[in-house]
């Protein structure tokens, strides 16, 4: 991060730049051999192009001489006289800047210092600053040529900066829908839970449906001849595609749990009760989302310096061109794995502190005299013992979730009967192998970190510990665990719908001049992690309850030597949805030692 900073120049790519090695709208250093570099430009802010109208590319170098200007001209300059005067009223100077504004009109020279006449009218454009010709077929020469000369990295990275007023009102989109969802879910009850059903399947339907019309509009515009333009009509229909999946696949979800949606609300609301012994724990989200938005900024910071590496180097006619380095701009892909990574690390934060305040509630014998400060104390734990887990977890989890959802599938479809087409001995060994990869993977779960929670161990131990002791529970229980979290999904994905919907339709109205599915990607993906942040609260606490749930039973057997920890209103819960006796496991002790026999002793370092 640090070299790409020092290597990058991010301001080009903000602010825009002249011919000569100048950055519009600041100061600027010499550049050896370009005598007209190293001028003050604080007050031109914007790039104009002599011959806007007749751009040739050269060796991948647009021929033509770029000038930092105050003004644009709005209105045509037919003559040099008029350019002279256009000069003299608002102070923007339209000629190289080696020629005084009152020799445009004497100068034998000024037919090759100052632009072809006539000069169109332009309008400053936010894709850096630049001055874009207003008339049509000057228009479409103009971004042909300069679009298409620009590669991915930077057509992507311009997209991001002339969207990025959009990208932050998305956010704060993002961060008021999120916070709506999150009192929902505190306040859930039937109707509630089927307003959410129903905005989810509105929002998919309606994702898909501008996607497909947005790819049916792209490829009958008869006037696509922009690489942008081709590349957003390519990601149209990849997004398209990947929603239409998605919105078949939930649907046939919600489809098929229906009839389990008074049951998963009378969870939530448990859930809720839960959380009402730790009530601070919904503002939790705040410091995570703040975090989130720090780093995003940094990460998108780092980006544009990553885009922009290049060193100035002069050539013929004193004119400066900036040679990428070309090693720095392909380490794009690891800065995107800092992004996966660093994120899941935030949340993965957040997730053990909540573990290690819920589980502070949870195990506590007095009810009427609830822990101390338990979020600042599970914050202190975090920071002092459990950085390497949250680092450790993060990684690991990430780089398992796509293999272990892949393997877990190939493993029940070789346990069907109907796949003995294979000889016996292939099938054993198939079956034997991904059975063993499954079975270690299976391990890597969030379940992990409210067992280090509980214990005080590394992650892998943790992760190990709660697999085998949920593996004792029903799969009655684990399925009334997994509806709960989809209802979460569920909250995640409204979100996640009417944010795309609002990105598509704001990126959709300047499309011509940028890459906007890239940036409409990151805007999804940044709707998701914050919408993840506010709701994981609730599946969080889900997943803790069953947890100490099953260490509750693992060490106490509810007698008036060995009570339950749990609420006797969640005892009543788990009752009513099984058999409770068939659901308790025996004769396992080895799982989370309880060496005390009454009492479960959280980290005491």
């Amino acid at each position: 991060m640090g070299y790409s900073v020092v290597a990058g120049a991010a301001g080009r790519l903000l602010f825009g730049y002249d011919s000569f090695g100048n950055v519009c709208g600041k100061r600027n250093s010499p550049v050896e051999g370009a005598p007209l570099s190293g001028q003050d430009m604080t007050l031109k802010k914007h790039v104009f192009f002599m011959n806007a109208c007749d751009l040739e590319v050269k060796d991948r170098w647009l021929g033509r001489t770029a000038l930092c200007v105050s003004r644009c001209p709005e209105k045509q300059l037919d003559t040099l006289e008029e350019v002279q005067l256009f000069a003299d009223i608002n102070g923007s100077f339209l000629c190289v800047y080696s020629l005084n504004s009152f020799n445009y009109t004497q100068s034998p020279n000024a037919d090759t210092l100052c632009p072809r006449l006539p000069v169109p009218p332009s309008k400053s454009f936010p894709l850096l600053h630049r001055c874009i010709p207003q008339t049509p077929e000057c228009y479409s020469l103009f971004a042909s040529v300069l679009i298409n000369d620009a590669d991915a990295l930077q057509r992507t990275l311009s997209g991001i900066m002339a969207g990025r007023d959009t990208i932050l009102g998305l956010c704060v989109f993002t961060f008021a829908l999120s916070l709506a969802v999150l009192f929902t879910f505190r306040f859930i009850s039937t109707l509630l839970v089927h307003i959410v059903i129903s905005l989810v399947i509105l929002g998919l339907l309606f994702v898909c449906g501008v996607l497909w019309w947005l790819y049916y509009d792209y490829t009958n515009d008869l006037s696509t001849e922009l690489d942008t333009e081709r590349e957003n009509m390519k990601c149209m229909l990849a997004f398209a595609i990947i929603a239409t999946v998605m919105t078949v696949v939930l649907l046939s979800l919600i489809y098929t749990l229906r009839k389990r949606v008074e049951l998963t609300v009378e969870l939530l609301q448990v859930t809720n009760k839960a959380i009402s012994s730790c009530p601070f724990l919904l503002f939790q989200p705040l410091w995570t989302f703040a975090v989130l938005i720090f780093f995003w900024v940094l990460w998108v910071a780092v980006l544009l310096s990553l885009g922009t590496a290049g060193t100035a180097q002069a050539m013929e006619g004193g004119q400066v061109e900036y040679k990428p380095l070309s090693g720095i701009r392909y380490m794009w892909w690891y800065h995107l794995i800092g992004l996966i990574w660093t994120s899941e690390f935030i949340l993965a934060c957040q997730r053990i502190t909540i573990a290690g305040a819920m589980t502070t509630c949870y195990f506590n014998r007095n009810q009427s005299d609830p822990p101390a400060h338990p979020i600042l104390s599970s914050l202190s734990i975090l920071f002092c013992y459990h950085q390497g887990t949250a680092v450790k977890g993060s990684f690991l989890i990430t780089l398992t979730r796509i293999p272990r959802v892949i393997l877990m599938h190939i493993y029940n479809t070789l346990k069907e009967p109907q796949c003995g087409a294979w000889s016996r001995g292939v099938f054993r060994c198939n079956y034997c192998g991904f059975r063993c990869l499954a079975r270690h993977l299976q391990h890597l779960n969030q379940n992990a970190y409210t067992a280090a929670a509980i214990n005080g161990t590394d992650f892998c131990t943790s992760a190990k510990d709660a697999h085998k002791i949920m593996s004792k529970n029903s799969s009655h229980l684990t399925s009334i665990n997994c509806f709960g979290n989809f209802i979460i999904f569920l909250g995640k994905v409204l979100v996640v719908c009417f944010t795309v919907f609002g990105g598509l339709m704001a990126f959709n109205y300047n499309r011509a001049l940028q890459v906007w599915a890239i940036p409409l990607l990151l805007v999804a993906f940044f709707a998701y992690l914050v919408a993840h942040s506010f709701l994981s609260v609730f599946e969080t606490v889900l997943d803790i309850l069953f947890l100490c749930f099953a260490v509750d039973l693992e060490t106490n057997d509810g007698s008036s030597e060995k009570p339950y920890f749990m609420h006797p209103e969640f005892l009543s819960f788990i009752k009513r949805t099984s058999d409770f006796n068939n659901a308790r496991p025996h004769g396992h002790k080895d799982s989370l030692p309880n060496e005390d026999g009454t009492e479960l002793k959280l980290i005491v370092r």
